[in-house]
């Protein structure tokens, strides 16, 4: 009688699961089975043994047709309460059926960091022709565990994010392989140091060239939350997980303005997971992931012994190729042979040994063939770059062109020219002080008879330049001077401002309060003119455009109406200009195209200048207008833009140039946590507004209220996000100070 109590305890699991995956029990015959059950637990005593066994026999058959049934025709949204369900497997259910040992560092459980991220010391074991082998492995991932409130959810705090990147530090020392499992539905939006921003982008920043193989699987990928610990040299997910730029329900909040504390519709809800592209297989096709892991019928649970085998051999399985990748060509292809050979034959896995060590050498191709990997993402997702083969030999051969002169002429020649300068600069040393020698007496001698004019003070640059002064600072005013009537500044009531006559403010000052230094939004075209020097601004790749890649019903006649608006084709700009004579290269992300939101052709613009930048040895400006995160209605492949062009910067900063990021107005979300983030050299233009997110979301994930000024410029200076406030008036100034101060020597005018 045990047995069936058992069998009964499964089956009322089962459909309290299916109720939960359809919400309800009015789908199919799930209220029918629930009445069979609940009449058979009834009359449980009243049945003969083999009655009972009959009964629960037919019960079960029954819900296995219903679960297929269900399995076959599972939408996005359904998957997403797969990966919610508290019956699902989790991190440390994976720990304990996969490595054969771990050591939980950092503390355990609530006595944890942060206990939504874990970050393990594992052994992994496998048997080879008889023999044993066990390797060592970093293994990091969230925790959402089974009902325990102190995980958060496995949305993971800033400093849980930070011990995540300091065990990746340990597994690069230690020359170990790191795996990373992501279960989480987005990182906690808190600005308290380290910052979620500022953390999820030092994460990105080391990741990309972190000296070990780096293996991630995705359950539940939220966003920025997934991507710091996401970025790896192979990327799998489990068949009935969701990887995601948003949530279902965070997209049907934005797509159907829906106010704070208002009923979110479900079919909304449904219609953004399914328009978002979320899946498993969706990702595969698109390019996002690398393999997909088969869970079985409605996913996999805690108890699921047969599929954790399945996952440690693929697990095992991409480590390997991720290591065969960096030994040799010849050494991949034979072990791909192997492991078809052992599919065919039903083996477990493949008669040969892998070990995980790396040379200097292999190393070296590891990191390359990460670089290669995320330059190649979404490069089908934008418009206006050709892909023919011409153009692309084309292009290729205008880089090496422009790759030989440039490391001729700042290598060779330069390197020549200081060295020959400091010849005759040592030579030129030693004659002239040989010479005073020499003709000391009879300049003395001189100076006493005919006594020498009083020398000229030299003359310094001001301590601060006027706006005025400028070399062309009347050449542009802004159509904001064009209304004849005055505005209050906000900051009136506590700082004693007068009314401001609008040409005033938008001509002569510069949208800045005269009193108290409140900026005032101005358009994008203001900078372009009083930013760089006269008619030096040279724009390139504005043919690259935004396009709908995964068809979102609506995008494309946004898109149009922002093009008709600024008559450009995406919301970044990039280009060269002169600073006060410096020639550097510049990405301006502005609010006029789609709140200066990022997708793939944004991301494809940022890189190619990274690449220039990189190039031509000159400094990289990015100064974000405006920035409203990552496009939406892109899905993941706006989400990859934030690993993509961390990887550019990395490559860039690593050469030895100089990156600068300067913030004005709002810039939130994915860029700020990932590809400007990460720069050394972050300012802010005086009144911007800089975090992670906004404040309706921040009150919706933690339930509390923020003050009005939590993501002002002198709060981000306070938290160490950014590291100066600059003055509108004095940007040109600055930037020119900070172009000669900054950096290492391999700019082209050190």
């Amino acid at each position: 009688m045990e047995d069936f109590r058992k069998r009964l305890l499964k089956i009322e699991e089962r459909i309290e699961y299916l109720t939960q995956i359809k919400e309800g029990s009015e789908w199919g015959n799930i209220s029918g089975l629930q009445g069979k059950f609940s009449h058979i637990v009834d009359k449980y005593y009243d049945y003969s043994e083999v009655e009972l066994d009959r009964e629960i026999t037919s019960l079960e058959e029954a819900l296995s047709f219903l679960e297929n049934r269900c399995e076959e025709g599972l939408t996005p949204m359904e998957r997403v309460r797969i990966v919610r369900s508290p019956l699902r497997f989790s991190l440390k259910d994976i720990l304990e059926n996969i490595y054969e040992e771990y050591l939980e560092l950092g503390g355990i459980d609530e006595m944890n960091i942060d206990p939504s991220m874990v970050a393990a010391k594992a052994t992994i074991l496998r048997r080879v022709k008889k023999k044993t082998y066990t390797q060592q492995v970093m293994v990091i991932g969230h925790e959402k565990g089974h009902g325990e409130e102190y995980r958060n959810g496995g949305s993971s705090k800033p400093w849980g994010n930070e011990k995540a990147l300091r065990f990746m530090r340990v597994a690069e020392t230690e020359g170990i392989p790191i795996h990373f499992f992501i279960f989480t539905p987005g990182s906690f939006p808190v600005e308290d140091y380290p910052g979620a921003a500022q953390q999820i982008a030092r994460n990105l920043y080391t990741m990309a060239k972190l000296k070990v193989p780096m293996i991630s699987v995705i359950s539940e990928g939220g966003s920025g939350g997934a991507e710091a610990i996401g970025m790896s040299d192979f990327r799998m997910m489990f068949s009935h997980g969701y990887y995601s730029v948003i949530s279902p329900e965070g997209a049907a909040a934005i797509e159907g303005k829906i106010r704070e504390g208002e009923t979110l519709p479900k079919d909304l809800v449904e219609t953004c997971a399914d328009r978002l592209c979320i899946t498993a297989e969706d990702n595969l096709r698109l390019g996002s992931i690398d393999r997909v892991i088969q869970e079985p019928p409605l996913g996999a649970k805690r108890d699921d012994f047969a599929f954790f085998r399945l996952l440690k051999e693929e697990v095992i399985r991409a480590t390997d190729e991720v290591v065969l990748k960096t030994k040799s060509l010849r050494g991949f292809r034979a072990y791909e042979l192997k492991m078809k050979k052992a599919e065919e034959t039903d083996q477990e896995e493949p008669h040969i040994d892998i070990s995980w060590d790396q040379s200097n050498d292999q190393v070296r191709r590891l990191l390359a063939l990460r670089a290669k990997k995320y330059r190649h993402m979404a490069l089908t997702a934008f418009g206006g770059k050709s892909t023919s083969s011409i153009s692309t030999l084309l292009r290729g051969a205008r880089k090496g062109v422009a790759g030989f002169f440039y490391s001729f002429r700042y290598d060779v020649l330069r390197s020549h020219q200081k060295q020959v300068e400091m010849v005759i600069k040592d030579v030129s040393g030693e004659s002239s002080v040989f010479l005073k020698r020499l003709t000391a007496p009879f300049t003395a001698a001189y100076n006493f008879i005919s006594p020498g004019k009083e020398e000229k003070p030299v003359k310094l640059l001001p301590a601060r330049l006027n706006w005025g002064e400028m070399e062309f600072g009347d050449t542009y005013t802004s159509p904001l001077a064009n209304e004849d009537r005055t505005v209050t500044c906000p900051n009136s009531q506590t700082h004693g401002c007068r009314d401001l006559w609008v040409p005033d403010l938008y001509g002569e000052f510069c949208g800045v309060c005269e009193n108290c230094g409140h900026h005032f939004p101005l358009e994008y075209e203001w900078y372009l003119k009083h930013l760089f020097d006269r008619n030096s601004i040279r724009e390139f790749n504005s043919e690259i455009c935004s396009k709908n890649p995964l068809m979102y019903d609506g995008l494309d006649n946004k898109l149009n109406a922002a093009r008709s608006k600024t008559g450009r084709k995406s919301s970044i700009i990039t280009f060269d200009a002169k600073v006060l004579g410096v020639e550097i290269v510049v990405a301006m992300l502005y609010s006029d195209f789609r709140n200066g939101t990022v997708g793939a052709a944004e991301g494809e613009k940022f890189v190619v200048v990274c690449e220039e930048a990189r190039l031509k040895r000159r400094p990289l400006l990015a100064y974000v207008h405006t920035t409203g995160g990552i496009r939406i209605q892109e899905g993941t492949m706006g989400v990859v833009q934030m690993p993509k062009c961390t990887m550019a910067v990395r490559e860039y900063v690593d050469s030895g140039g100089l990156y600068i990021v300067v913030y004005d107005n709002n810039s939130y979300a994915g860029p700020v946590a990932s590809f400007l983030g990460c720069s050394f050299y972050q300012f802010a233009i005086r009144s911007s507004r800089i975090g992670f997110a906004g404040p309706r979301v921040i009150r919706e994930t933690t339930g509390e209220d923020i003050k009005p000024d939590y993501h002002s410029a002198k709060n981000a200076l306070a938290r160490g996000h950014i590291h100066s406030i600059w003055d509108r008036r004095e940007f040109r100034r600055n930037l020119h100070k900070a172009l000669h101060t900054m950096g290492g020597r391999n700019l082209y005018y050190r």
